[in-house]
């Protein structure tokens, strides 16, 4: 694994949470994205080396409704940025992590992803993601 790459946030209402942010960092979000397959809508944030992605859900059924539901709005996922997507898959499979989807899909931000299960993560959602070269 190379560094974090973002930290996930889910929010009830992406528009406030952008308002929220974008005073808290002094800047605004410098991309916007919908990711069909996970039916929500991101927003990005720069903040210094570090980046944090707000998360909305587009469907009621869907994983971030579904997390809200349970939790609450905060911190949904960490992401590490990988030189080597399928490679991390085998090795954190042969190293007993649970591994949600045996291929990466594509993310939001031109990225590969795959997450890791909680509770082989105590109890904290790890998503690796790759730049689509």
């Amino acid at each position: 694994m190379k560094n974090i790459e973002h930290i996930g946030i889910a929010v009830k209402n992406l528009d406030d949470a952008n308002e929220l942010y974008t005073k808290l960092f002094g800047k605004p979000s410098y991309k916007t994205e919908v990711v069909e397959s996970e039916s929500v809508k991101t927003s990005f944030f720069k903040v210094g080396n570090n980046k944090i992605e707000l998360l909305e859900a587009m469907d009621e059924n869907g994983i971030i409704a579904k997390f809200i539901e349970k939790k609450g709005e905060g911190i949904h996922h960490i992401a590490f940025e990988v030189e080597n997507i399928n490679d991390e898959i085998k090795r954190l499979k042969d190293e007993g992590f649970v591994v949600l989807s045996d291929v990466p899909k594509q993310g939001a931000d031109n990225k590969l992803v795959v997450f890791l299960h909680p509770k082989s993560s105590n109890g904290v959602l790890i998503e690796l993601c790759q730049e689509i070269i």
